[in-house]
């Protein structure tokens, strides 16, 4: 194992403040069960679980609340014993709703119910088959947990005729405020380092390459440490500080030089796969110990919490009891962030609950944030010069702002990672990142409705 300077540089990208100084080095802590929890079946990319548990039924920690629904789906557990009050739609970090299992965790169970927390066998990675492995993945309930929640089982299951030739584990964490990634690196190098070997069996002993951006020195020595005496072709690779460093397809260029086409492409496509951290701790766990995935590391950070803190919470866990936990409110909270400053999304509510790609949670007083209109694009370049998929975002939002999507469609939409640098750029304030967003989703549903079209007319 060596460590390395990243020979490459995307073009584009920007340097907000990063303000991670404010739960940087804060040991992880863990969350007590609340009062309640709100389980989401739709935790991950793609079709929601399949809740198979009702009102009134008694649940205990490990129990199956969602089943899996479909090829890009994961099972959802219960994160704690408890009764279930409801089943019902409930909102979401991302402003949609969908269906949650809410679970009263003070009842006590029932007498003669079995209330152990229910586990998986563990397994035995070296021995175990490369199919025993991928069904644990899949049964432990583990998807990408850098944002993207995409199944993990899947992932590591490449199509007929693809095959990965370089694992990236990602460790940038480019989001301003986050930490929690950075200290699951300070503290749990050597899970980190177990998931990398499943891994590597799973796929056929790739390379790897584990990239860390450099403002980030402790979890380099950390990683060093666990990683010393690894054999095979694996690297620690610096990146230098930019965002959105932590963008899989700008990872793979960093790492290895290789450019992911445009989509419907994927990182397979150019022979590699690009884990999160903690997926791949998660992995870990779930492989040698038996753990199902029903918590994980989250930052909770921002000027206007009283402690900012790195902390382990149940899935399901309100927004409010993470709040509790860090002390409460400092002074008045002018926006609630679920997630980063540039990615994230500004929630209405403190009722909304942690999933498992809940990242951070940060509390902004006003004077980190403030009121603007946006106004009429002034053709400066900045956004075009920000973009990091070489994108012209400037004429991008213009035929969105006309309600002209063939057009944006026409200048590449789709490839757009929505990571905000033209937003963040722009000085006249235009909401560039929306702009591609709407075009997006009206893409999408065009095409969903010409394939249901299209099946209709088989039908018949």
């Amino acid at each position: 194992m060596k460590t390395v300077k990243s020979p490459f540089k995307f073009k584009g990208g920007v340097h907000p403040d990063y303000n991670k100084d404010l739960a940087r080095g804060k040991a992880i802590e863990l969350v007590p069960v609340p009062a309640e929890l709100v389980v989401s079946m739709s935790q991950h990319l793609g079709a929601p679980a399949k809740c198979v548990v009702k009102a009134g039924d008694y649940v205990v920690k490990g129990q199956l609340l969602g089943e899996k629904n479909g090829f890009i789906s994961v099972p959802v557990y219960a994160p704690a014993n408890g009764l279930v009050k409801s089943v019902e739609p409930r909102l979401g970090p991302a402003g949609g709703k969908a269906p949650a299992v809410v679970i009263d965790t003070t009842v006590p169970a029932p007498e003669g119910t079995d209330a152990a927390e229910k586990t998986l066998p563990p397994l035995d990675w070296k021995t175990a088959s490369r199919e025993e492995l991928l069904a644990r993945v899949n049964d432990a309930g583990i998807c990408g947990m850098g944002g993207a929640g995409f199944p993990t089982c899947v992932k590591l299951n490449p199509p007929p005729g693809k095959r990965c030739e370089y694992l990236v584990v990602n460790g940038a964490e480019c989001e301003p405020y986050l930490c929690a990634d950075h200290q699951l690196m300070v503290e749990r190098a050597d899970r980190i380092r177990l998931g990398v070997e499943i891994m590597r069996k799973v796929l056929g002993q790739p390379a790897v390459r584990i990239a860390i951006e450099a403002n980030k020195p402790e979890a380099i020595a950390a990683m060093e440490k666990a990683f010393a005496d690894i054999d095979g072709n694996v690297e620690i690779v610096v990146l230098p500080v930019l965002y959105p460093q932590g963008s899989e397809k700008h990872q793979i260029f960093a790492t290895v030089g290789r450019v992911v086409p445009e989509p419907p492409a994927l990182p397979i496509d150019v022979g590699c796969v690009v884990e999160n951290v903690g997926t791949v701790a998660a992995i870990a766990d779930a492989v040698e110990k038996g753990r199902i995935l029903l918590s994980r590391v989250t930052t909770v950070s921002g000027d206007a919490v009283a402690t900012p803190k790195n902390v382990e919470a149940p899935l399901g866990t309100k927004y409010a009891d993470l709040i509790a936990f860090c002390g409460g409110e400092k002074g008045h909270v002018a926006k609630l962030v679920s997630g980063g400053t540039m990615m994230g999304f500004a929630v209405s509510t403190a009722e909304i609950a942690t999933t498992k790609t809940t990242s951070g949670l940060l509390l902004l007083s006003p004077k980190r944030v403030f009121q603007y209109s946006s106004q009429a694009c002034i053709n400066c370049g900045r956004c075009v010069r920000a973009c990091p998929m070489n994108l012209n975002a400037a004429e991008i939002a213009k035929a969105v702002e006309a309600d002209d999507i063939k057009s944006a469609e026409d200048a590449h939409v789709m490839t757009c990672i929505e990571c905000g640098a033209c937003s963040f750029s722009c000085p006249a304030y235009r909401p560039i990142t929306q702009f591609c967003r709407r075009a997006k989703n009206s893409i999408r549903a065009r095409i969903a409705a010409e394939k249901a079209k299209a099946a209709a007319a088989a039908a018949k």
